[in-house]
């Protein structure tokens, strides 16, 4: 079920969605536009609904979600250096997918999951940064010592959502989908009864509104813990990561309020 942004989004770098038709806000000079592809080929008409998703990251976590927003009815580019070897995740995900390189995701999304291994944030910032500048993005990637290195410790000691934030200079970033192997997300979505409960933290509250309506769209339950300095409470090894419960019961063991 989509739910209305309209009156929750502010007029900057972000979209509104109302009774499921894609709304582009007024966007800042020098802030990059999102351009539908079919393909590879740029469409200048917008998509009759949904908000244009891109994917860098198209693993299992990547995959899982961006298949999950096809399906509710998002337009989701996924991405690869080598494209062509998406084709079977293309055409599982359904009509509303579509495949590129990371630049093309990158221009042709509205927002952004980053499901990566952490040591290469820093170079997504790097390459795509001007292209993510003013995006929300929702960052997947967990930093794990002795996968990416050096950069695990600094996550650590400085707070990965803090640190992600200034490897990704300009976007409104927001941590989501750390928390769980994809066959956990696969398996629970849109189940019956109380939804699974996803964590997200972030430090721009138009952002935090994205990122729920999208945590809901793919069939879970969103968990703000606070701005990104909070996302540390879902960091692995943290008391909320790996919690296959319901809101409430997330609420209760992270100690946040009752909504």
């Amino acid at each position: 079920m989509r739910h209305r942004l309209t009156e929750i989004l502010p007029r900057r770098a972000v979209l509104l969605l109302s009774g499921g038709a894609l709304i582009a806000a007024t966007l800042p000079a020098g802030v990059p536009r999102a351009q539908p592809l079919i393909g590879n080929t740029a469409n200048p008409a917008p998509p009759a609904g949904g908000v244009p998703i891109g994917i860098i990251g198209s693993g299992n976590i990547g995959g899982t979600f961006g298949t999950l927003w096809a399906k509710a009815g998002h337009p989701v580019l996924f991405s690869s250096r080598h494209p062509e070897t998406l084709k079977a995740l293309v055409e599982s995900a359904g009509p509303l997918a579509r495949a590129g390189t990371p630049a093309e995701a990158a221009a042709f999304g509205q927002a952004l999951l980053v499901a990566v291994p952490y040591a290469a944030l820093p170079g997504i910032g790097r390459e795509l940064g001007p292209a993510l500048s003013g995006k929300v993005v929702l960052d997947a990637c967990n930093a794990v010592a002795a996968r990416d290195g050096d950069i695990a410790a600094t996550a650590k000691e400085k707070g990965i959502g803090l640190l992600s934030a200034e490897l990704l200079p300009g976007a409104h970033v927001v941590r989501a989908f750390n928390t769980m192997g994809y066959r956990v997300f696969q398996a629970q979505a849109h189940r019956a009864g109380d939804k699974l409960a996803v964590p997200i933290a972030g430090d721009d509250p138009a952002a935090l509104q994205v990122a729920s309506v999208l945590v809901r769209d793919a069939g879970f339950e969103p968990v703000v813990t606070g701005g990104l300095a909070t996302a540390s409470q879902f960091a692995q090894d943290a008391p909320g990561y790996g919690q296959q419960v319901t809101a409430r019961e997330l609420r209760g063991r992270l100690g946040l309020p009752e909504q």
